[in-house]
């Protein structure tokens, strides 16, 4: 695994441990010689991110949308800074760039994306890893929510077990680095061929 993918919110947090734990998976990055590929932006969490990658040596390549690089939020101390057209672009770019994905805490745009690419993958458009760094047990509802699908018949237990779960970026990326993708099937019925 080459590249990493963080979705994350571009706000602090009510706690200071929600910025302690990007910092340190920042520096987890940069130790196992991953790139960083996140948002962009220096502010919130993902700047601690980026700023825990490039202080401890790593690389980091943002992807921001031109309106948002034109409000000045845009990291300028980055390995390099793709500028796209939209936030389409950014996600599309994004995706291309990295070899697995993980949402730190963020807000309704973390869970849009991380949901899309979790989607992607359960259709089978890649077989890239797709975690939950659960910092503070922020993802609580959220796994819970996986769980209540799968009972419920409308998540496959095989795609609800692609969402993986940790509390600490080791465990969490050494999951990621034994992760097997399950197959998927076709979604062609029997009655349709």
């Amino acid at each position: 695994m080459k590249t990493l993918a963080v979705f994350c919110g571009s706000s602090k947090g009510a706690s200071n441990v929600y910025l302690e734990a990007a910092k340190k998976l920042g520096k987890e990055l940069a130790k196992r010689n991953i790139t960083l590929v996140y948002g962009g932006a220096c502010v919130g969490i993902m700047g601690a991110v980026a700023d825990s990658v490039l202080e401890t040596g790593g690389k980091v390549i943002g992807v921001m949308p031109s309106f948002l690089e034109k409000r000045e939020i845009s990291h300028k101390n980055l390995t390099e800074l793709i500028v796209v057209d939209s936030m389409h672009e950014r996600k599309a770019k994004m995706a291309e760039l990295a070899d697995g994905f993980i949402a730190l805490p963020g807000g309704p745009g973390t869970l849009e994306e991380f949901f899309e690419i979790f989607t992607w993958a359960q259709l089978g458009l890649h077989h890239k890893p797709c975690g939950l760094l659960n910092i503070n047990h922020y993802y609580d509802p959220l796994v819970a929510l996986f769980n209540h699908m799968s009972d419920e018949q409308f998540l496959h237990e095989k795609y609800r077990s692609m969402a993986l779960v940790d509390v600490e970026p080791n465990g969490l990326l050494d999951q990621f680095n034994t992760y097997e993708p399950p197959t998927v099937k076709s979604f062609i019925t029997e009655k349709q061929t």
